[in-house]
């Protein structure tokens, strides 16, 4: 399991992702799930993954090598998508082609082709965009209305999201946000842990601002993490006790 958050707001794009992978109580190991592309002043790429490992690497390892097009012979990849709406859709291709080759030996061992993907970025020219990518390689586009999309063990982190996050959010603040909604999850699940890698990219920058990692230990998130923890608890003492008593 794994959590993954991007979140689009008027200044730019935030995303943010764990890097533990669960094999087992006695298999956990750390790999990267937040993956760059990039040409900066042109366009700025972020895919961010959840589920079996093995799939989405072969979907990345898909995406970078590029599949060739039958009718025109151009090899597709990120890096030559004319929109991201394009590019968006050749992760769906690429996931559909993963699956066409590789679902029959998952079936015949029991394993179920499990795989999806935060993608978001912009194209020099057109607007930024963030999408989830489905298992079946269709996808969904984040809104101004709730501009954030979540992967993977989301159920924890989504509540201070509803909450706090808006279109209109600073930048940072959403990146903000976002670290709470992630420890959120990890002090619930412990298939979701450090480090963390983040990426901040701001409009129309077409490059990225901010690509980070935090690692065990690191000052601001274990302030952050103790100062939320402190918030919630000085937050439930002053609300008032329920005055519920049983009806005569």
């Amino acid at each position: 399991m794994t959590y993954c958050c991007g979140i689009l707001v008027r200044d730019g794009l935030v995303m943010i992702a764990d890097t533990r992978t669960n094999a087992g109580l006695d298999n956990v190991s750390t790999f990267r799930k937040l993956h760059v592309f990039s040409k900066p002043g042109e366009r700025i790429m972020a895919i961010a993954s959840a589920g079996n490992l093995a799939i989405s690497q072969s979907v990345l390892s898909t995406l970078t090598e590029g599949v060739e097009d039958p009718n025109t012979g151009e090899v597709e990849t990120l890096m030559n998508a004319p929109t991201m709406f394009q590019a968006a859709q050749r992760i769906g291709r690429a996931i559909r082609l993963v699956h066409a080759t590789e679902g029959p030996a998952l079936r015949s061992e029991d394993v179920s082709f499990d795989v999806s993907f935060l993608f978001g970025g912009q194209i020099k020219g057109s607007r930024m965009r963030l999408f989830m990518v489905y298992t079946a390689g269709n996808f969904i586009e984040c809104t101004t209305d709730t501009p954030y999309l979540q992967i993977g063990e989301h159920k924890y982190g989504k509540p201070v999201l509803d909450r706090a996050i808006t279109y209109g959010s600073d930048l940072y603040d959403a990146l903000k946000i976002g670290l709470v909604s992630v420890d959120s999850t990890m002090r619930s699940n412990l298939s979701v842990g450090l480090p963390l890698d983040v990426l901040i990219a701001r409009r129309d920058d077409c490059d990225a601002e901010l690509d980070y990692r935090i690692e065990p230990g690191e000052p601001y998130f274990h302030d952050l993490r103790e100062r939320w923890s402190a918030a919630l608890r000085a937050a439930h003492a002053n609300i008032p006790r329920p005055p519920y008593k049983n009806a005569r």
